[in-house]
């Protein structure tokens, strides 16, 4: 399965997508909202694991390139969270993308595109996003989205106990807020 933008490409997976995944996963940058950035042989096995998952279900968090230079930019798209979170069982979306492909609207352009998909095809009643309640960038896609939030921030289970990461803000896309914004 793969999804097209108007300007990006989402699919699965490649090799030759490796290097610049894990330079994407070195940069602080990029991960400043995650407990760490990855060294390349994490960054490999990350990659690995999200082409299982795509391979299994025919969905995910995909490979996006830029459909003008077919340059691999980051992942977006779809994933079912396996931690024990406020709306799990649940369906979210969620995008990282290297810190040079910022401010051009690539992870609004493939979210919407991935909703749709979720929607559309996959049938959900509604879509969740989460974040560092700190992460204004990630917030300010998930809104422009016409997600809400849910003002029920909790404590992520995988971050400790003192990190300045922990608390969560939840937002939700209902399929009727979908319909109201994007039919």
């Amino acid at each position: 399965m793969q999804l097209r933008t108007s300007r990006l490409l989402l699919r699965q997976w490649q090799d030759n997508d490796l290097p610049g995944f894990a330079r994407l996963n070195a940069d602080p940058q990029v991960m400043k909202f995650y407990p760490s950035t990855l060294d390349a042989h994490q960054s490999n096995q990350v990659a690995a694991k999200l082409k299982a998952l795509i391979s299994d279900r025919g969905w995910g968090l995909w490979a996006v390139e830029t459909l003008n230079t077919n340059e691999f930019i980051g992942f977006v798209g779809l994933h079912k969270p396996i931690h024990k979170l406020p709306c799990t069982p649940c369906i979210e979306i969620g995008w990282r993308l290297s810190k040079e492909h910022w401010g051009n609207g690539y992870a609004t352009e493939a979210a919407t595109a991935s909703i749709n998909f979720g929607f559309e095809e996959l049938d959900l009643s509604e879509i969740f996003s989460f974040t560092s309640v700190t992460n204004t960038k990630s917030r300010n896609v998930m809104e422009r989205l016409n997600m809400i939030n849910q003002n029920s921030n909790f404590e992520h289970p995988i971050l400790p106990e003192a990190s300045t990461l922990r608390e969560h803000v939840l937002y939700k896309l209902s399929r009727t807020n979908w319909m109201t914004h994007y039919k």
